[in-house]
């Protein structure tokens, strides 16, 4: 078996040895190449790599936006023809980023050593699950996407990272509640349209999910949208108010892990599509990554695009 191994230098909790360790764990076993990235979006080029020269698994070690970019360099843009499932290689994950949202999605341990014990043992076996994916924005993403309060948090933790801080979950919650209860950047109201609904006007923030948690603190899981996963249609969550009161009620129903209900929230599960308008533009998220400011997103889903290792879903 070919595998290429793309390890991120520069994510979260990686490290020079965990890196040699999992190449030389690896090597043990199978025929592998190590990529470094070394800018952003070599990590699309190299997945795109990877299927073009055949390879029958490509193991990302670093955070949610490093397997973002590897997909979506495999999968092409989605207005594009997607390549048939079967044609492409696996993608597997050692988690080395700060949420590893993706990966413990897919019941994939946080922690590197185990994670990698669990990577071997489901390649060994030839272990494949095939998961849809969402996409806005001609990109795919893996788990979901935000527009508003929770985009402006994800691009003030971008700029404190490029000042050589590291985005831990702590920090996060600090900047959350920052940006919920002492906001220092008002987003632009938006209107959310979503099927065989009125369209939902004066959202604060809003996440299309396609699968859950949307992320974790810690060891708990944060859920809006409960009931979305890889085997059905996306999840949204809209609010239209931030205020303390009700974001501390909501909030607390998400960290319980049940469904999140409120007079200022539309929820629902398993719909094929999603549209953002905003008359101003509107910070934007994709799987924890910053994307910058728009008006307009148009949301959809692909059914089992992509084959990932991990344990398939026994029915």
């Amino acid at each position: 078996m070919r595998v290429m191994l793309i390890t991120n230098p520069f994510a979260t909790f990686t490290t020079a040895e965990g890196r040699d360790a999992l190449a030389n764990t690896l090597s043990s076993r199978f025929i592998v190449d190590v990529e470094h990235t070394t800018h952003r979006g070599h990590a699309g080029e190299l997945g795109a790599r990877a299927v073009a020269q055949g390879y029958d698994a490509v193991v990302v070690h670093g955070g949610d936006g490093s397997v973002n970019e590897v997909a979506n360099g495999m999968l092409g843009a989605p207005s594009g023809t997607t390549p048939e499932r079967g044609t492409l290689p696996a993608l597997g994950v050692v988690p080395g980023g700060s949420a590893n949202v993706f990966a413990r999605a897919l019941d994939i341990s946080r922690d590197p050593l185990v994670a990698t014990a669990q990577l071997m043992a489901l390649l060994d076996t030839g272990a494949r699950r095939p998961i849809s994916l969402g996409h806005t924005l001609d990109r795919w993403f893996l788990f979901n996407a935000g527009m508003g309060m929770d985009a402006i948090v994800v691009r003030q933790m971008e700029a404190l990272r490029h000042k050589g801080h590291k985005a831990t979950a702590s920090r996060y919650l600090r900047m959350t509640l920052s940006a919920f209860f002492r906001p220092s950047v008002v987003a632009p109201t938006f209107t959310v349209e979503v099927p065989d609904h009125a369209p939902i006007d004066g959202v604060r923030f809003g996440f299309v999910s396609n699968t859950g948690p949307w992320t974790y603190f810690g060891t708990r899981p944060i859920h809006t949208n409960p009931g979305t996963d890889f085997e059905h249609g996306l999840g949204v969550f809209a609010a239209t108010s931030v205020s303390v009161p009700r974001s501390l009620v909501l909030g607390s129903t998400m960290v319980r892990g049940t469904n999140p209900r409120a007079a200022h929230l539309h929820r629902d599960d398993d719909v094929e599509w999603v549209r953002f308008r905003s008359d101003n533009p509107a910070d934007v998220q994709m799987d924890g990554d910053y994307l910058g400011e728009y008006t307009d997103l148009d949301f959809g889903y692909r059914r089992h695009v992509l084959d990932v290792v991990a344990d398939p879903i026994t029915s």
